[in-house]
């Protein structure tokens, strides 16, 4: 079955040679890595770029089982910044699949050393609004795994995971220094 591939363009026509184009190129990632389950192509135009080498943008997102890589390329033209992320993405999953071969090390599936479910939490009858609410899964991993993970996903700030070693979920955040910091929760 052919890797179905979501473009959402912002600023600017998806034309159907584009479309076509994209198409062809991130389905063809699903040679490199199966068990992919969504692959989302973000196409942008940012007119207010000092820079017109930097106006188009590409970015690529794979979401599958336990992982998501993601790339994102600049250039003066749509088609090169696509390319340049293609190629990014594919150096990504060879790095991922290697990383996944070495597996967890201790043989144990995420299904054992995922916790039961904690009880709903009452909510106060004042509560701030809302404005976003993600979800996604939770899957097991050392520290180093999460800090790789978060660099893989270009996330600068924090990053959330279940700590295999210590089956808690944690926090690992960027300090303004540079160094990393782990909040590590105790319920008490």
């Amino acid at each position: 079955m052919p890797l179905k591939v979501d473009i959402y363009p912002k600023n600017l026509e998806l034309t159907d040679r584009i479309s076509q184009y994209v198409n062809k190129k991130v389905s063809k990632l699903d040679r490199f890595l199966g068990d992919i389950d969504e692959a989302r192509v973000d196409l942008e135009f940012q007119k207010s770029m000092r820079n017109p080498a930097d106006r188009q943008v590409a970015q690529i997102t794979l979401r599958g089982r336990g992982y998501i890589l993601r790339s994102e390329e600049r250039s003066d033209d749509l088609l090169t910044a696509i390319d340049t992320a293609i190629d990014r993405i594919q150096r990504k999953i060879e790095r991922h699949k290697g990383k996944r071969a070495r597996g967890r090390g201790d043989g144990t599936p995420a299904s054992e050393v995922a916790p039961a479910e904690a009880a709903p939490v009452e909510e106060p009858s004042e509560t701030p609004v809302i404005s976003r609410r993600k979800r996604f899964t939770v899957v097991p991993m050392d520290e180093m795994e999460a800090l790789e993970q978060m660099k893989a996903l270009g996330h600068e700030n924090f990053f959330i995971f279940y700590n295999a070693n210590t089956n808690a979920l944690n926090v690992l955040y960027q300090r303004r220094d540079g160094t990393y910091g782990l909040i590590e929760p105790i319920i008490g």
